[in-house]
């Protein structure tokens, strides 16, 4: 039977809340000094089941890598361009909560909500997203693309912080 797990967004921010510069680029995430290690993004990752994106952040994710980082876990691509399935996603224009559901049943283990900003402010106005996992830059961008785009709405709980290096993990659970 499948375990149908919590929607969670894991995310990196810099210190005044921006997942990218104005034109798109994450260029600025190599500047940073972790720890060595991964960062906690291995035990996250082998606690996912399935991942939704928007086809800006999936685009962004084949620009930055050779090879799809997701390749073997269901992937689903909110799009009102692109349809069908390729090797690794399958592209969805449907409302983000059939999409949610569908990729919770897609695979055992969290669905994880990759972004980008639209569908976090999305999944937040339906109240569809259980945990946040933000990890904080510090770097300051000025602007840029935010996390939380203008309406974005919902109020969390302090479950845990970690340190990892000069990077801050901060992991909130909504308030129910």
């Amino acid at each position: 039977m499948i375990r149908m797990g919590k929607i969670v967004l894991y995310i990196a921010i810099s210190v005044d809340g921006y997942i990218a510069c104005a034109d798109g680029s994450v260029d600025w995430l190599e500047d940073v000094r972790g720890d060595g290690s991964d960062n906690g993004y291995g035990a996250f990752y082998d606690e996912i089941g399935s991942l939704v994106m928007g086809r800006k952040t999936y685009e962004k994710v084949l620009q930055l890598t050779n090879n799809f980082p997701y390749a073997g876990k269901p992937c689903f691509v909110l799009s009102r361009m692109l349809a069908g399935e390729t090797e690794h996603v399958t592209f969805i224009n449907e409302a983000i909560s059939d999409v949610l559901e569908r990729a919770k049943s897609s695979a055992e283990g969290d669905v994880w909500l990759v972004g980008g900003g639209e569908v976090v402010k999305e999944c937040l106005a339906n109240g569809l997203l259980d945990d946040l996992y933000v990890a904080i830059i510090p770097k300051v961008l000025g602007g840029g693309i935010p996390l939380f785009p203008k309406g974005s709405e919902e109020v969390f709980v302090l479950a845990d912080v970690k340190k990892f290096g000069d990077i801050v993990s901060i992991h909130y659970w909504r308030k129910d």
